[in-house]
């Protein structure tokens, strides 16, 4: 299958030079018209790198996003930043692997693509994910926003709220493992919501105590389970309306 890289750009000669490089790499250029069409792509599943351009707003805030799945599921990120541009740290903070100094030269970007793909799991495996139904509780500003989970995972879980669940990062959260008195609580990132109230969390921080009942629970489950009873994707399902939340 062939490779594929969602590009975030509308500097023409960025373009340019990533689309000559990127064809005689075999990889196939998809242009993004906005963070959303790109983040969507990144989520899908549907490209193996994500090239952003840091002179766009909110450019930092989509690397920050895809750098939020697991490494199984994350594409490798670039940016794209003049030389004098004084943002590297913050490019590097936000999750980004390498930087692309323009003007863009084909061995630079070459360089790049190569290294990120040494940096990538030979193989993409999806975490598996077991169904679970209890109630969630979201902490919102000023209000508690009750869901029903859908299913979890090592490392995150979905859920079905009575109202869309706002697009976040460091959201806390708390529920009960069922068939226990384990409440498991922590913070986590939003990566995709539907606007009917779908959504799916990212574990972003919780307490070792917290991890080690999680994964106890988890393991008791597959070995019920077996391979197929309840395996889910950290992914939104086929049917969701996607949507990302926009830069103030």
């Amino acid at each position: 299958m062939r490779q594929s890289a969602a590009v975030l750009c509308n500097d023409k000669m960025s373009l340019r030079a990533l689309e000559a490089t990127l064809e005689k790499a075999g990889i196939e250029l998809m242009t993004c018209s906005s963070r959303q069409q790109a983040l969507e792509l990144v989520v899908a599943g549907r490209c193996s790198t994500l090239i952003v351009d840091f002179d766009l707003p909110g450019a930092e805030e989509v690397i920050s996003m895809a750098a939020l799945l697991p490494p199984s599921q994350k594409p490798a990120l670039l940016a794209v930043a003049s030389r004098a541009w004084p943002g590297t740290g913050q490019a590097f903070q936000s999750g980004a692997s390498r930087i692309l100094y323009r003007p863009l030269d084909p061995e630079q970007v070459k360089d790049a693509l190569e290294a990120t793909k040494k940096l990538a799991p030979k193989h993409r495996r999806k975490s598996a994910r077991y169904e679970m139904k209890t109630l969630v509780y979201l902490e919102l500003e000023g209000s508690t926003l009750p869901a029903v989970s859908i299913d979890i995972g090592e490392h995150g879980l979905a859920l079905q709220a009575t109202e869309p669940v706002p697009m976040s990062s460091n959201l806390h959260f708390r529920c009960t493992l069922p068939g226990t008195d384990v409440t498991l609580q922590g913070h986590a990132d939003v990566i995709w919501a539907s606007d009917q109230g779908r959504a799916g969390l990212f574990f972003s921080k919780l307490a070792p105590a917290a991890r080690k009942h999680l994964k106890q629970w988890l393991h008791k489950r597959s070995a019920h389970s077996k391979e197929k009873d309840g395996v889910r994707d950290l992914l939104p399902p086929v049917d969701a309306h996607v949507e990302f939340a926009a830069s103030e």
